[in-house]
Order: C-alpha cells, then sequence, then structure tokens
C-alpha cells in the first residue's frame, strides 16, 4: 500500500463527502467509539455542536450513561443527558453516522510490546457500518504508521470498501488527563490530520467548532501519530530524570523538594516530582516508541533507560520500606503494611495500570502482609483487575484492635493530606514506620511524627 496518502482525484472518495454544514445542521451524525476516560468527554464536547451516538460493547455502561451516571465521575449527570447524544450497545444504530471516532484503549502487553486488540475489535465492528463517504478517525495512542498498515487494511478487508475511493481516515491523538478540570478537551489545541486536504479541511472544521484553543493541522497523519508518543515519552524521560535524582538525593540526605523548590525559581526549569509512574500513557506509550523504532532497525536509548528507571522505582521504595521497619526493630518477614491509595494519580479513581499494584508486590516479596486502602477507588475495579480486597477506608478510619507495622502513602489524594498525629496512632504500632513517597506530608508535619514513628519521605 502506497504511504504518500496521494490518490486519483478523479475516482477519490471527495466527491462523496459530506459537507461541514451537514454535521452542523445534524443531518449526518459522529460517532464516538468507546466510551472510557476518553470517549464520554469527547462526546459531550462534541454534543454542544452536533449529534452524536455515542457507542460501546458494554452494555452496563450504556445503561449507565443512559441514566446520567458516569462511574469514572468526570462527566456530570446534566452534560451526559444532553438530548444531542445517544448512547447504545447496538452496533446498527450507528449506522446513521458519517464520521467514527475511535478511543478504545492501547496498552501494552505483558511483554511490553503494543496491544492492539482493542482497537482491532473497533476497527472491525466500524467496518461492518461503513457507507461510501464515511470518515474514521482514531484517537488512540498508536506508533507512526499505524493508521496506514493496521487499521487501514482492516476497514477494507472488513467492509469490501476502498480506502481513497470510498472511505477516508484521519487521526487526532487524544489529549484527555483524568481528574484534570482546568485543562479540559476545549481548552487545550487539538492536533488533527487527515489523508488529504479535503478531508484535513473537513476535519478541522468539526474539532475547531468545539476546541475553543483552536486546532493544529499536521502535514501527514504519521506526523500526528508521533507527536502523542513523543509527548508522553518526553513526560517518562523528565520523571526518570527526577526518580533518579530524588534517589541519589536520598544518598546525600538531600530534601529532593526542596532541590526542586530551589531550581523551579529558574523560568525555564520543569518541576515534576519523583514517584511512580502509572496510568493509560506515561508509562505505555514509550514501548510503542521503542517497538517501532527497533521495527525500523533503530535503538531509542534515552527512552528505554527512562523505563527501565521508573519500571524499578517501585522495588526502590519498598526496600525503604524494609529498612525503615528493621530500624524500628520490625520483622519485615511477617510485617503488616498499610498501602494508602491505589489509583494511578491523585484524586481520580482510575486503576488502570497503576504501579502501587507493583509496589505491593514487591512488599509482598519480602514477606509483608498488605492491606490497600482508597477513598476514590472503586473496590470492584480493583478486584477484577488486580484480584486485591480493598479496605475500606471508613473502616480504616475507625479505632482498630490490630495495629499496622508501617504505612506507606503512595498517591497525593486530598483526603491522605488532612492525615494527623492522632490519625497515626490509632493505626501504627509504637515506633512504626511511615514511608510518604509523594511527599503528601509536610516537612514540618514529617518532623512532627519522628517523634513517634520511623518516617521517611521524598
Amino acid at each position: 500500500m502506497s504511504s504518500s496518502l496521494e490518490f486519483n482525484p478523479v475516482n477519490s472518495v471527495y466527491l462523496n463527502l459530506p459537507k461541514f454544514s451537514d454535521f452542523l445542521n445534524g443531518n449526518v451524525k459522529i460517532c464516538i467509539v468507546g466510551l472510557g476516560y476518553v470517549g464520554l468527554p469527547l462526546a459531550v464536547m462534541f454534543a454542544r455542536k452536533f449529534k452524536i451516538i455515542g457507542f460501546d460493547v458494554s452494555e452496563e455502561r450504556v445503561r449507565e450513561l443512559q441514566k446520567g451516571f458516569d462511574k469514572n465521575n468526570e462527566i456530570d449527570t446534566v452534560s451526559i443527558l444532553n438530548p444531542n447524544i445517544t448512547y447504545t450497545s447496538s452496533l446498527a444504530d450507528t449506522r446513521e453516522a458519517a464520521l467514527y471516532i475511535i478511543t478504545v484503549p492501547t496498552p501494552t502487553t505483558a511483554f511490553k510490546i503494543p496491544d492492539l486488540s482493542y482497537l482491532r475489535s473497533a476497527a472491525g465492528m466500524v467496518a461492518q457500518v461503513l457507507k461510501k463517504g464515511d470518515g474514521v478517525v482514531i484517537e488512540s495512542t498508536v506508533y507512526p504508521g499505524c493508521t496506514e498498515e493496521f487499521i487501514i487494511p482492516i476497514l477494507e478487508d472488513k467492509s469490501g470498501l476502498k480506502w481513497g475511493r470510498d472511505f477516508w481516515v484521519g487521526y487526532s491523538p487524544e489529549r484527555i488527563n483524568p481528574g484534570d478540570k482546568e485543562h479540559y478537551p476545549d481548552k487545550v489545541v487539538k492536533v488533527v490530520s487527515a489523508d488529504s486536504p479535503a478531508t484535513l479541511d473537513l476535519l478541522a472544521s468539526i474539532y475547531g467548532e468545539v476546541i475553543e484553543a483552536g486546532v493544529h493541522r499536521a502535514s501527514s497523519i504519521k506526523v500526528a501519530e508521533a507527536c502523542k508518543i513523543l509527548e508522553n515519552t518526553q513526560r517518562d524521560v523528565n520523571i526518570a530524570l527526577v526518580n533518579e535524582f530524588a534517589m541519589f538525593c536520598e544518598k546525600m540526605d538531600i530534601d529532593v523538594h526542596e532541590v526542586l523548590k530551589a531550581a523551579s525559581t529558574k523560568w525555564n526549569f520543569l518541576n515534576f516530582e519523583p514517584g511512580l509512574v502509572g496510568g493509560h500513557c506515561i508509562p505505555e506509550d514509550p514501548y510503542y516508541l521503542i517497538y517501532k523504532a527497533q521495527n525500523v532497525g533503530f535503538f531509542p536509548q534515552v527512552a528505554i533507560a527512562a523505563r527501565r528507571v521508573n519500571e524499578e522505582f517501585p522495588g526502590f521504595v519498598a526496600s525503604k520500606v524494609v529498612k525503615l521497619l528493621v530500624k524500628s526493630n520490625l520483622n519485615f518477614t511477617t510485617a503488616r503494611v498499610l498501602v494508602l491509595g491505589i489509583t494511578f494519580k491523585a484524586n481520580v479513581n482510575d486503576v488502570r495500570n497503576t504501579k502501587v499494584v507493583d509496589l505491593i508486590h514487591e512488599l509482598e516479596n519480602y514477606g509483608c502482609n498488605v492491606d490497600v486502602t482508597d477513598p476514590l477507588a472503586i473496590a470492584e475495579e480493583v478486584k477484577s483487575y488486580y484480584g486485591l480486597d480493598l479496605i475500606s477506608w471508613d473502616n480504616v478510619n475507625e479505632e482498630r484492635v490490630e495495629k499496622y507495622d508501617a504505612v506507606v502513602l503512595a498517591v497525593k489524594h486530598d483526603a491522605f493530606r488532612k492525615l494527623d498525629r492522632g490519625w497515626f496512632e490509632k493505626v501504627l504500632k509504637e515506633a512504626g514506620a511511615i514511608v510518604d513517597i509523594k511527599g503528601v506530608l509536610t516537612r514540618e508535619k514529617i518532623r512532627e511524627l519522628s517523634d513517634s514513628f520511623n518516617c521517611w519521605r521524598f
């Protein structure tokens, strides 16, 4: 297949393209495929101006949204129940759409290679309802070339249609940040790309109608695909540097947060905090870069090194817990450890690819008995993803008979910032250990607690 994205203008799909006005007046609809952390905000945003079909294979998810409930706590009921959105789990209901935007997850396998199974399934379903003149846009994170090499063949094979003659494609990397109300999708510049000037014009007009920050037209689909993995690989590299520097500061008995505060006085310093690197973007996207780079004979040394540093960080934290237990004359092979927080970031309930689980496993490998609590995480999801039973946060706050040997603050939830001496005295043994990975507790509070407990924080 040609990678130039150039078609014969006489027989091209451009002759059958719907007009932007057709979308604007509701004559044709936009279908969002996948209604998770990316798809639902996108559907709600587009519904301000367009008729939307929200499609998800989960019947339970669709039923919840039809009632105005978002279990992810990202979108309010009024926005969900916008009459411009129709939620469905029936593929046949999506046939009215002329534009299909795929927003399914693209994780990695246990061997750290791209897992495109969700994308394959979504493209296969869209192909079953694809009509002449329709467009398919991918928002899922992929490696450069994936849309052309992987998606288009599926669409052609399953639909019987021909790309460039019967349907068109585009790519627009998602920029959703769960829990971030300041950088809502319409407040962030949207990168758009498509397979021709005509389709790019149409796509830019559609996104531009709802993106207040404006759109950036990438020169090609590969450029847009590459920009997405660069964005998160850069963050991964920066966090790896700070994590490595934090471990160095620990050896030197230097407060890394004080160093970061001082360094931040320089106008061009990028202030990243040390910590576990989890979630569905930063720890995953670099592997898409690494996979494709090695595929074309290139060895991305910096990206690989950053991944190694961040993947080893849970082991470093577990060793600190054990050392503090030994310092407290407590037997780490039978120690009871309470981990506070299991979501991948602060103040969200998203537990996908959380590295707190890696920390738990590292502690268990030492022989520790680990309990986990989180005021925001959904217990059923934690059980489903990781086989772990959460301890109720409400129960933890009640009087306990058997106290813990150590408490590990793993996530910077607001609820944990309020913990005081009385709370720790209630749940911790005398001279027990407190490990604060994310700097949840202030330096002053740590000093106060150090009178009774062995404390360590970044």
